[in-house]
Formats: structure tokens, sequence, C-alpha cells
């Protein structure tokens, strides 16, 4: 709602929400009076332009395709879909309509993230042909059914924070084209005895679904190679989250969140190592999001997050799981052909 505020291109209208209760309570907040359980009634309404879905994962789908044949753009939150077949129906309904699709992918909207990346479409790495990201929580999750369940969110921890550095590490190579995926998805500590997270008081539920952990390898139709980590739950040495990424170029490498640069000097026989130095963040990239949608609809620019990237985030997330349940690498490229 901060986003969607600061916006010189945006009003919030309306809004829907199973929970009549809720909906109220958010309404009498934000000063908004068009409420409806339905979220039917705002695809009908001729006045709204846009449409920003916020539910659990596994609804995603459904909503953004009548919310795009109304004629309505759509914003999403991350993941945009559950499975590559149903991102795909996105965009096909996305055609039909006319309208633009942006994923919610709000890391990219970080002050040290814009950066980085101005300075690798500058050509600061050259081509970058290894990555390795991680984003590794210890015992930090949210226990509630729409995180846990495969009914609600399609996945774990993959599913969830995976697509954050996943989509950040493909929009900082290029968003090359995943050819084949060899990855694990497992869980060994959220359903132990005792397990618990440190951001909500509840124990965690022995019965979740989904994975806590996920690894993989992937490569590259242009021959770059990513090294995947994520996890809920590792004896790993942060407080909270350690969420990091490296980039491996012919002229350089880079690490993100520290926005610096490494280069070697071959002539001289010297390391060069640069920290950018990176203007403080106008508003949290929550909102920031928000504004710039806005910005392209009204300006007529295509979407900011297309679809099709998010199509290729999902493809490698599938493959994870797919790669696991056979025990094999999975190829895309194979698959494609046929």
């Amino acid at each position: 709602m901060p986003g969607w505020a600061a916006s010189e291109h945006a009003e919030v209208i309306a809004g829907s929400d199973i929970s009549e209760e809720n909906l109220a309570n958010w309404g009498q907040e934000f000063g908004v009076t068009r409420l409806s359980a339905d979220p039917a009634d705002l695809f009908r309404d001729p006045d709204i332009d846009i449409i920003d879905i916020c539910t659990p994962n596994m609804f995603h789908a459904e909503l953004a395709i009548a919310a795009l044949e109304a004629g309505k753009h759509v914003m999403c939150e991350k993941p945009l879909a559950v499975t590559p077949a149903e991102v795909r129906r996105i965009i096909e309904a996305r055609d039909r309509s006319g309208r633009e699709v942006m994923t919610a992918q709000h890391q990219r909207f970080v002050g040290v993230s814009q950066a980085l990346k101005r300075e690798i479409d500058a050509g600061a790495l050259g081509e970058v042909y290894h990555a390795r990201g991680w984003m590794l929580r210890r015992s930090a999750y949210i226990p509630t059914p729409t995180f846990v369940y495969r009914s609600h969110a399609g996945g774990g921890a993959c599913i969830d924070i995976g697509v954050h550095i996943l989509d950040l590490l493909l929009w900082m190579m290029g968003n090359p084209d995943p050819i084949s995926v060899s990855g694990v998805s497992r869980t060994e500590l959220s359903t132990r005895e005792g397990a618990f997270s440190i951001w909500h008081p509840a124990d965690m539920p022995r019965d979740m679904d989904v994975e806590e952990f996920a690894a993989a390898f992937v490569r590259f139709a242009n021959g770059a190679t990513l090294i995947l980590e994520v996890s809920w739950a590792l004896h790993h040495d942060t407080p909270e989250e350690d969420m990091q990424m490296w980039l491996y170029g012919r002229e350089g490498g880079a690490h993100w969140p520290s926005a610096t640069l490494l280069r070697t000097g071959y002539a001289t026989r010297q390391l060069y190592t640069t920290e950018l130095g990176v203007t403080a963040e106008a508003m949290p990239p929550h909102a920031l999001e928000c504004v710039v949608f806005a910005e392209a609809i009204a300006q007529g620019l295509p979407s900011p997050v297309p679809p099709e990237q998010s199509l290729q985030v999902m493809e490698i997330l599938d493959a994870i799981y797919r790669s696991q349940a056979t025990g094999r690498e999975i190829r895309l490229d194979e698959e494609a052909a046929l």
C-alpha cells in the first residue's frame, strides 16, 4: 500500500479478500470503500486498470488469468505461478488481452541490485560464465498453512525463497536459457520433535508436506553454469538469513549485496577490488516495484519483470522437484524439442 500511495500514476480504489473481517479492517485503515469477498467484482469494475494479486501461491494463476481476460493489467506476488505450465497459460492470456503482467520480484528494486545491474549491463564483468547464490535461514520460517502445506503454497523453501535469489541471479546474468537441472529438495529438520521458528511462536506442524531445503546445478544454452542453495532451516552461521550472490565473468567478478566488483589487471599484475557507491534508497523495494509498474502502464512501457523471465525461474525450480523425484538430471532442452 505505501508503494501505490507513493505513485503519481495510481490510486487504490477497491479490494477483495475471502475474509470479510480482514477486508473491512483493511478498507478502514486505508480509506478504501469498494470492498468485496468476490474478486470477480473487481475484474468487472470499469474504473480499475490494475489488479495486484497478493494471495497464496496456488491461487495466482487462476486470478491472474481471470483479471487479464477482463482487460486488466496484473502485478502478482512471486512466484507468478507454481508450475511452468501455469506461467505459460498466463502468458497466453496476456497475449490475448494485450495487457501487461509483472511478477513482484522486489529484490530487483533494492538499490544495490539496481547499481550492480547497471555495471553488468555496461560490460564490467564481460560474459558471465558462472554464478552461485544462496538464501539460507536458520530455523526461520512462517509455520502457517499458506507456507507449509502444498495445497496453499505449491512448494516449500525452493519456491518460497528460492524464487528470490534465482530470479536475481538470472536477471544479473542476462536471463540465459536453462537447458539442464540436477537438483535435490528435502526436509531434515523442520518435522523433528521440538522444531521451532525464531519468527513465530507456534510450533512447526509435524505434518508439513513441503521441503525446507533445495540445491541445484544448472547449465544454460550459452555455456554458463549456476549453483543454487536455499533453506528455511539449516545449521548455518547466520542469526536469521544469509542471502548472497557471486557472478564470474571473463572481465571481472561481482558480489551482491555488497555491490563489490573484482578485476584482474593482467598487464599490471595487480588485483583490483571496487565497492560501488550506492545512493540511499528513496523507498523500500516492496513499494518501489508498485511505483515502477504503474509508471510503465501509464507510459505504455513493457513490464519491468516480464512473465517470460518468470517462466525461466519456474522451469528451473520445477526441474529441481522433478530431479529429486527421479534421481536424475532434467534436460529442459530435450523436453522443449519434443
